[in-house]
C-alpha cells in the first residue's frame, strides 16, 4: 500500500494532490459565484483578468504535477510540462498586467472549459472502463460517476457563458459556479474514497517510453516538490522581469493579482505536502484549515481588487521574513555549536549536500530581503526588489536541479 492509499493517521489530512487541486478549484468557483451577486449589483469591483489568470495557473499546476489536462489524463512528458508552463505563464501575465491579455485569456479559459467539459463528458459515458463499469458497482463508484458528470456538464456550461456572455445572465452564471463548486467538493471526496477502497496495486503503474529519441516525448521524472519549485521559479523570474518596466511606469501592474496568486500557490504547497514558509509540518486539520483560508483569501484578492492588498502584503512579508529567519537560524546555529566541538579531522560533505546547504542558505537570505521589501516598500527600491525576485527564481531552479541529483533514499 502506497503513501497515497494508506489510511491517514488519526487527526491527519491525507488528501492526494489531485483532490487538493479539486478543493482549490471548488473554493475558486464557489467564492466567485457568491461574489458575483455583489459584483453584479455594483457593490464590489471586479478584476476579470486576474480571475481568469488564476484559473489558468491552477489548470497549469494540474498539467505540470500530474499530467492531467482539460481533455483528460496524458503521459507526463517534457512536452506536456512545457505546455503546462506556457499556460501558467499566460495566467501569470494576466494576473500581473491588467488589460494585456484580456481577450485572449477569456477565449482561452472559455475554450478550455467548453471543449474540456464536452470531451470528458463523452469519455465518461463512452469509455467501457468508466461510467459503464462504475454504474454496475453499488456504492462510491456510482457517486463518482454522478460527481464527474455534473462537474463536466457545469464546465461545459460555464465555458459557453465565458465565450458567449449573452448565453446566461450574471445571476444564472453565479448559480452555475456554486453548483460547480459543490460538484468539485463532492468529486474530491469521491476520489479519496475510491483511492482508499480500491488502492492501486504495486507494479501496475503506467510505464513511460523512456527510450524515445526525441527528448520532448520522454517521460518527465519530476517529483511533486521539484515540479513546484520549477513552477515557482518561473513565477518569480517572470515577476522580476515585469517589475522593471513597471518601475519605469511603462506598463500597469496588479498587486492584488500578484499577492493573490502567490498566496494560492503557497496554500497548495501547504495542503498537498505540509510545506509552509516556517518549514514542513504534519498535515493536521489545523494546518489544512490555514491552507484553505489562504486559498480563499488569494482567490478573493484576484477577483475583488483593492480590498485585501495591504493585509496580504504584510502577511506575506511577515511569513517570508520570519520563515527565512527561523530556517536560517535552524541551519546556522547547530553548525556554529558543532564547530566548538569539531573533530581533529573535519567531516567532508559530499558535493551535492554541500551545494544544497549553500543554496538553501542563499534562499533564506533572499527570503529575508524579499520579506523586508514587502513590509517596507519604500525602504528597498523597486529595481532592487526585482533583482531579489530574479535571483530567488534562479535559486529555485538550482535547488530543483540539486534535489534531482541527490541519490534516492532506499
Amino acid at each position: 500500500m502506497t503513501n497515497d492509499t494508506a489510511p491517514a493517521p488519526s487527526g491527519e489530512f491525507n488528501f492526494t494532490l489531485e483532490s487538493v487541486i479539486l478543493l482549490v478549484l471548488g473554493i475558486f468557483m464557489g467564492l466567485f459565484g457568491l461574489l458575483l451577486f455583489s459584483i453584479t449589483a455594483g457593490a464590489l469591483p471586479y478584476a476579470p483578468d486576474s480571475t481568469y489568470g488564476l484559473f489558468l495557473v491552477i489548470v497549469a499546476l494540474q498539467v505540470i504535477t500530474m499530467g492531467k489536462t482539460p481533455l483528460g489524463d496524458v503521459r507526463r512528458t517534457w512536452l506536456v510540462i512545457i505546455i503546462g508552463i506556457a499556460a501558467g505563464i499566460v495566467g501569470m501575465l494576466s494576473c500581473f498586467i491588467p488589460g494585456f491579455l484580456s481577450g485572449i485569456v477569456r477565449v482561452l479559459v472559455g475554450g478550455i472549459l467548453t471543449l474540456g467539459g464536452a470531451v470528458l463528458l463523452f469519455q465518461l459515458f463512452l469509455h467501457k472502463d468508466k461510467a459503464a463499469l462504475w454504474l454496475g458497482v453499488p456504492g462510491v463508484l456510482r457517486q463518482l460517476t454522478a460527481a464527474c458528470a455534473l462537474v463536466y456538464l457545469m464546465a461545459f456550461l460555464l465555458g459557453l457563458v465565458t465565450l458567449v456572455p449573452a448565453f446566461a445572465n450574471d445571476t444564472l452564471t453565479a448559480v452555475f459556479l456554486i453548483i460547480d463548486a459543490a460538484a468539485l467538493f463532492c468529486l474530491a471526496w469521491c476520489i479519496e474514497a475510491v483511492t482508499r477502497q480500491y488502492p492501486e496495486k504495486p507494479g501496475i503503474a503506467k510505464e513511460g517510453h523512456s527510450s524515445e529519441r526525441n527528448v520532448l516525448f520522454r517521460n518527465a521524472p519530476l517529483p511533486l516538490t521539484t515540479a513546484l519549485l520549477i513552477f515557482l521559479g518561473v513565477l518569480l523570474a517572470l515577476l522580476a522581469i515585469l517589475l522593471v518596466p513597471v518601475n519605469f511606469g511603462m506598463i500597469p501592474f496588479s498587486p492584488d493579482g500578484q499577492l493573490g496568486l502567490l498566496l494560492v500557490v503557497m496554500a497548495i504547497q501547504i495542503l498537498a505536502m505540509g510545506e509552509t514558509p516556517l518549514g514542513t509540518f504534519r498535515r493536521s486539520w489545523f494546518l489544512v484549515t490555514i491552507g484553505l483560508v489562504f486559498v480563499a483569501m488569494g482567490v478573493y484578492s484576484c477577483i475583488v481588487p483593492g480590498t485585501l492588498t495591504d493585509l496580504l502584503r504584510i502577511m506575506l512579508g511577515l511569513l517570508n521574513l520570519i520563515g527565512s529567519l527561523v530556517l536560517l537560524a535552524g541551519r546556522v546555529v547547530p553548525m556554529v555549536l558543532a564547530m566548538r566541538t569539531a573533530p581533529q579531522e573535519p567531516v567532508v560533505l559530499p558535493a551535492p549536500v554541500r551545494n544544497l546547504l549553500i543554496t538553501q542558505t542563499a534562499l533564506n537570505i533572499i527570503g529575508i530581503l524579499f520579506g523586508l521589501s514587502m513590509l517596507l516598500p519604500g525602504l528597498i527600491p523597486g529595481l532592487v526588489t526585482a533583482t531579489i525576485l530574479f535571483f530567488n527564481g534562479l535559486l529555485l531552479f538550482l535547488l530543483a536541479y540539486i534535489l534531482g541529483s541527490l541519490p534516492i533514499p532506499e
